[in-house]
């Protein structure tokens, strides 16, 4: 039986989050730990903070496009890696209360959306694939990276997870 699209997104957002919130315990736990909210890789890239909150948003966004409804407005308000597990506990909710069956059959379904002053359009499959997965795999490894380069013992197995 071939994978459905929720199959293919929200068990796949999930798990990352949850992992990401592991990551981010072992980044408390750090002697540095209050510096690395700002923390980020380079001048031009979002902070700790901000990869978190982008992870947050592609994932609920693509629940939301999939299912062809309207997506939780989460403020960018947090400031502390608290707020962060709070913020990626919201997320998972969220895609926790979305019905597989509001995302399944969305292959061909119609997706379009401005981010800033590019519009994209999509089938269902290929924002997806091309776009919603890539994005978000992209900030929550980012996250991973930044406290990995500010020295927090992270290794593979922390962003894959354990189970």
């Amino acid at each position: 039986m071939p994978l459905s699209m929720s199959q293919a997104s929200v068990p796949l957002f999930i798990r990352a989050l949850r992992n990401l919130s592991e990551i981010l315990k072992k980044g408390e736990a750090h002697p540095n730990a209050a510096s690395f909210a700002e923390a980020r890789l380079a001048p031009d890239m979002l902070t700790l903070v901000g990869q978190i909150q982008r992870a947050s948003d592609a994932a609920k966004g693509c629940a939301a496009r999939l299912s062809a409804t309207p997506a939780p407005g989460f403020p960018d308000v947090e400031k502390t890696i608290p707020e962060l597990h709070e913020r990626i506990q919201k997320t998972i909710d969220y895609l926790t209360s979305v019905p597989s069956s509001a995302i399944d059959g969305s292959e061909e379904r119609e997706i379009n959306f401005k981010a800033g002053p590019n519009e994209y359009k999509f089938t269902g499959v290929q924002y997806l694939q091309g776009f919603a997965i890539p994005n978000f795999f992209f900030h929550v490894t980012t996250a991973y990276a930044i406290l990995r380069h500010k020295g927090v013992a992270l290794g593979k197995m922390d962003f894959l997870g354990r189970s």
